[in-house]
């Protein structure tokens, strides 16, 4: 069984979701997994604001906007009057459930259940759809089968023993449509898997029932060498190890969810990223296995802050380090780089929430510094410690932009460079035209 995603373009418009059988086999079982109509998620996010701010004359209206929206959906989704009752009677349904919240003590628990919507819509529409031109499907709730535990982490074992069932009730079916994104937490309220979050939902049923294959179906063709809304004559990549894969979705290709890779790998299950719009494109597949001697990719991280802590105590300090990383630790605020010499260490961070008060507690063991608008390159590729010349065909073609931090050794797979935003387009260019 193969497990396919397809993302908020690709079921876009009435048009995009009746083309999504241009690429799913009927006569293949499969799991799709289908992300919110694009620009609903948004729109419902706008909506749990208002009612969060008390504003529930605003929140009325954003409803009735989505739902508007919808109301044309489904007359251009459904030809024969039957189904569009039925598809009418399915917006009606979860706008009511939207507009009903009004009624109440309105927290986060309800805000989850109102950016749930938008998958549940898209995944009922599609089944309905489905029956309308005589495709048999069935729709899995992901809430029966997906959780997530008390520190947010994905129970695969729980996906196992609670989907695995259910795909084994109907042995003469082939396609299971279900919702990415949503989940339950552990107390069995409904919760989500962050944005971005179906491309996770998809490597999680993979690894939950031990597929052969996931695909993760976008708008564009594979993962790229380097950006192509700066860089020309980019070239999508044909092959990538879990590990590069990977870093390159952490430092900025936006094309696959960070978190994603990962259950695919732990199970040995082969992701291929494939283009919506254009089905016979190789895309870029992901597995185990790393090409040698080859750089792959240039990606980029922006809104990224450089601190530096500089100390003369720190040379030969026993658990200096600890006490800085523990300060992180405090505020639940992840690093991205890191380098040391013996009187200080810089780190970086994209997430300045508590930046205050760490730069608070930092001065207590030195003096500290603050860069703003940084941008991390991730250059990668093969680079094992026994390989010689990568690192210095890098350096040689940054040699005339001013670099903050490099970040070297951590990975086989990984060179990193810290630049101030303002240079990040030179350096991605002028990396390209060096690597490529």
């Amino acid at each position: 069984m193969k497990v396919l995603k397809f993302g908020g373009t690709s079921v876009g418009s009435p048009a995009r979701m009746k083309a999504l059988l241009d690429i799913i086999n009927p006569a293949e079982r499969q799991v799709v997994v289908l992300s919110a109509v694009s620009g609903t998620t948004n729109s419902l996010v706008e909506i749990g604001q208002a009612y969060l701010a008390g504003d529930k004359k605003k929140a009325a209206q954003l409803i009735t906007i989505l739902k508007d929206k919808y109301e044309i959906f489904v007359k251009e989704l459904f030809a024969k009057p039957e189904f569009l009752a039925q598809g009418k009677e399915v917006i009606d349904y979860h706008f009511s459930l939207l507009s009903n919240l009004a009624n109440d003590h309105f927290t986060n628990i309800e805000d989850k259940i109102v950016v749930a919507q938008g998958e549940l819509l898209s995944t009922t529409l599609y089944h309905v759809y489905l029956k309308e031109i005589g495709v048999p499907s069935v729709l899995l709730p992901a809430l029966d089968f997906m959780k997530i535990d008390e520190d947010n982490e994905p129970v695969v074992d729980h996906i196992t023993e609670n989907l695995q069932p259910l795909l084994d009730q109907h042995p003469e079916v082939n396609l299971f449509i279900t919702q990415g994104y949503i989940c339950r937490n552990a107390y069995g309220e409904i919760d989500n898997l962050r944005r971005g979050g179906s491309d996770y939902t998809a490597s999680l049923i993979g690894a939950g029932i031990h597929s052969e294959e996931v695909q993760i179906w976008t708008d564009i063709d594979g993962m790229h060498n380097n950006d192509p809304r700066i860089v020309k004559g980019t070239q999508p990549i044909a092959q990538l190890s879990f590990d590069e894969a990977a870093e390159l979705a952490y430092f900025g290709a936006k094309i696959l969810h960070p978190q994603s890779v990962f259950p695919a790998q732990k199970y040995k299950i082969p992701v291929r990223l494939l283009n919506t719009m254009d089905p016979k494109a190789h895309g870029t597949l992901i597995t185990n296995t790393s090409e040698k001697d080859k750089i792959k990719s240039i990606a980029a991280k922006d809104a990224i802050t450089a601190i530096k802590i500089q100390s003369s105590r720190m040379l030969l300090a026993h658990g200096f380090l600890r006490k800085v990383f523990e300060v992180f630790e405090r505020y639940k605020t992840s690093i991205d780089m890191i380098t040391t010499s013996e009187v200080g260490v810089s780190v970086t961070i994209d997430d300045t929430t508590y930046l205050g008060d760490i730069t608070k507690e930092l001065n207590t063991y030195g003096s500290v510094e603050i860069d703003v608008n940084q941008t991390i390159i991730c250059v990668v590729g093969d680079f094992g410690a026994d390989k010689h010349g990568y690192a210095a065909r890098v350096l040689e073609a940054v040699k005339h932009i001013p670099l903050r931090m490099i970040s070297y050794g951590g990975s086989d797979h990984n060179l990193s460079l810290l630049v101030k935003t303002e240079d990040k387009v030179e350096t991605l260019r002028s990396l390209h035209n060096r690597l490529f």
